[in-house]
């Protein structure tokens, strides 16, 4: 670093710190990825169990079961014969029966109980062992069906139950993050390709990135002590760290070469980037860990477990781009650009095509913004329809046979694919029980049989299961199990558990959003001192994520692409979508708002009109905002491939508010809109005066005497 520069920020000094001690900053990364991992793997993960998922009545009645002591139950499973074309069932139940009960693991064997309409009947069965990894168990029984399905052709006989429905999943959902795992790295890698033109500066993304990643994953490990972590965590830190850890070296990345272009030596280019992108990195990553944050509102384990994950590796990317990056930036120096890839190499990228679309807008600015808000309106007008669900096996891939046996279970046999529990922690007379029985049969077939009743060994502790029909039916057992067993009866189950999931999701909702939305304005008004530019950023934001809402309800309420992304049409939208979808687009949107408002305001701190530093940010930013854009809106889109209508909805929702973000809004809507209110985009109060000043312009050159201190490594 050179004596007479003046370098400001935490980002900057951290930057230049990195850059003179290079060797120790890469060997400190390497050492901190390795150190954590092999950390994570001595200490081990805890996983949140079911007990810690829970929330109001269910909640506490899974973990009254949870400490009662009941013996382990083995993993269930069930066997429909359904009439079809044939309608004796005798000899279809007898063979399979005797079969089951030859079959390797299957224990258990129950007799066959007919359905109320005498078209169905069910063998109900167990796989023995740990119920945990039954799926590792359930082939043979599976095979076994299969076989008497072949031998009788003019019935319909169908497997399904928790070791066949975890082996569906589990498979279905292994070998799509394996082929996830395997696409979007090279998929990433060939974007930025495309982007740099060269192989060195391609490659330094995604090394970034996935060390993050690796990182953040052995850090969750230590995290997990005072916050279990559930396993869908690591697969949304995969999806945020790529993304992250991506943009953050590209945007930095790309401005220490365009000042190179631009005459710089390697040494002062890095000056600038630290200053400027740096600085922006700095700023969106302290933005995204406080979306990341209103998760904990929620007070849900499973939200509470994505805040811990994608706070962990949004800090350790912003970490990474900040030390690790500069410091090998530094080091390769030229270098960067080897390998040139002939065709994509260009020493300039002039952006004329943006350039000239955004003079377009800029030239009709309040044309531009009607056009723009009246396409989002357009794109977002669906959300007006959302409506969520709990997940279940309709969720799973439509066309897999054990779906269809969970339908035609669940449609004969309603009590035996969802029951309902109520838990009473004490001894249940046998008059109480029989009473209750009454109470079942006289509910207008909203509470359906059989009454199944299991007592803990110690006998506090007892547990009714029965089914349910019907939407009300919930709020009828929650008043007939009270009245009969008293007021200590506390009802479980799934659709328990879910009511009491959206009751807690609703009332934590406008916290979270609050929180939120909240505290990113104050982040913008400190980072810009401007209300207007606070205001527009989340006004802006808000937009992408109304589009969003929108496509989903789109595709997947009214059954758009059903075939190609094979799902089946559904009346809601998962329930915990809506809000995890706001946190993340919100948090990820701000990687594209900080840094084009900071070259923005970086052109304005130079003396431009805010138009031309509109034009001048904007047109210098839209090639790494487009390479950013794609990188996201790949990685994303390639959730959808994936076997649940949950990660499906969450690929389609990720992908398409990123495209329309870094299109409609960064590319149309802000540059319009700021072009209309010109100087007053910087209003800021007389009794706000007393924020802190914070540059956004590069580091101001050196004077003639400034002698140029070299940046080595240390000894």
């Amino acid at each position: 670093m050179r004596s007479g520069e003046n370098v400001k920020g935490i980002a900057a000094r951290a930057a230049m710190w990195s850059a003179r001690h290079r060797t120790l900053a890469i060997l400190g990364w390497i050492a901190f990825v390795i150190g954590v991992t092999v950390l994570s793997g001595q200490i081990g993960t805890h996983e949140a169990t079911n007990a810690d998922q829970g929330h109001g009545d269910s909640g506490r009645a899974d973990r009254i079961v949870a400490d009662a002591g009941f013996p382990v139950q083995p993993a269930g499973e069930m066997a429909i014969v359904q009439n079809r074309s044939g309608a004796n069932r005798t000899a279809a139940i007898a063979d399979l029966t005797r079969q089951l009960k030859a079959t390797s693991n299957v224990t258990g064997v129950q007799p066959a109980i007919e359905s109320p309409d005498k078209k169905s009947s069910l063998i109900t069965f167990s796989i023995a062992g740990d119920p945990d990894t039954a799926k590792d168990r359930v082939g043979p029984a599976l095979d076994t069906v299969a076989k008497v399905q072949a031998a009788h052709p003019d019935l319909y006989i169908a497997e399904g139950g928790d070791a066949s429905g975890d082996k569906l999943i589990g498979d279905d959902l292994d070998e799509g993050l394996s082929r996830l795992g395997m696409l979007s790295l090279p998929v990433t890698l060939g974007i930025l390709l495309i982007a740099f033109g060269a192989v060195v500066a391609a490659l330094l993304p995604v090394a970034l990135a996935i060390t993050a990643v690796v990182a953040a994953i052995g850090l969750l490990a230590v995290a997990s002590r005072f916050a279990p972590t559930v396993d869908t965590t690591m697969h949304v830190m995969l999806l945020v760290g790529l993304a992250v850890g991506v943009d953050y070296c590209l945007f930095y990345i790309r401005r220490e070469r365009d000042e190179r272009r631009n005459g710089a030596d390697p040494h002062r280019a890095l000056v600038i980037a630290a200053q400027t992108s740096g600085r922006s990195i700095w700023i969106s990553g302290l933005t995204v860990i406080v979306a990341m944050a209103g998760m904990f509102l929620t007070f849900d384990t499973t939200f509470v477990s994505f805040a811990v994950g994608t706070i962990l590796v949004v800090a350790t990317a912003v970490l990474g781009s900040l030390t690790v990056l500069p410091a090998m930036l530094s080091a390769l120096g030229d270098k960067v650009d080897a390998i040139k890839i002939p065709g994509l190499y260009r020493r300039r990228s002039d952006g004329r095509v943006w350039n000239a679309f955004l003079g377009m807008v800029l030239a009709k600015p309040l044309i531009s913004t009607i056009v723009a808000i009246g396409a989002l309106a357009a794109i977002a007008a669906p959300a007006l329809d959302l409506r969520t669900k709990a997940e279940g096996f309709e969720d799973l891939p439509p066309q897999a046979s054990i779906v269809q046996a969970f339908k035609a279970v669940d449609a004969a046999f309603p009590s035996k694919t969802s029951p309902a529990e109520v838990v009473i922690p004490a001894a249940v007379p046998k008059d109480r029980l029989a009473a209750f029985e009454k109470a079942v049969a006289a509910s207008n077939g909203k509470l359906t049989g059989p009454v199944e009743t299991r007592v803990n060994p110690a006998g506090n502790v007892t547990v009714v299961s029965l089914g349910l029909v019907g939407d009300d039916a919930l709020d009828v057992l929650r008043t007939q199990a009270p009245a009969t067993f008293g007021k200590d009866a506390l009802v479980t189950g799934e659709r328990a558990g879910d009511a009491d999931f959206n009751a807690r999701l609703h009332t934590s909702m406008p916290w979270v959003f609050g929180f939120v939305l909240g505290l990113a304005f104050l982040l913008l008004l400190v980072s810009f001192r401007s209300v207007v530019v606070a205001i527009t950023g989340v006004v802006l934001n808000l937009f992408s994520v109304a589009a969003a809402y929108g496509m989903l309800v789109w595709v997947f309420q009214y059954g758009h692409f059903e075939k190609q992304l094979q799902f089946q049409a559904s009346p809601g939208i998962t329930n915990w979508m809506p809000l995890f979808l706001f946190i993340i687009l919100f948090g990820l949107s701000m990687d594209y708002h900080v840094f084009v408002l900071s070259r923005i305001r970086e052109g304005y701190d130079r003396g431009l009109s805010t138009r031309e530093a509109v034009r001048e940010g904007i047109g210098r930013t839209a090639g790494v905002i487009t390479s950013a854009a794609v990188v996201m809106v790949a990685v994303f889109a390639l959730f959808a491939t994936l076997p649940l209508a949950s990660t499906k909805q969450l690929g389609i929702g990720l992908a398409a508010a990123v495209l329309l973000d870094a299109t409609i809004i960064r590319a149309v809507l802000l540059p319009a809109v700021m072009a209309l209110l010109g100087e007053k985009n910087w209003w800021l109060p007389r009794w706000l005066g007393w924020l802190p000043q914070i540059a956004h312009e590069q580091a101001p050159a050196d004077g003639p005497a400034s002698p140029e201190r070299e940046l080595a490594g240390v000894s």
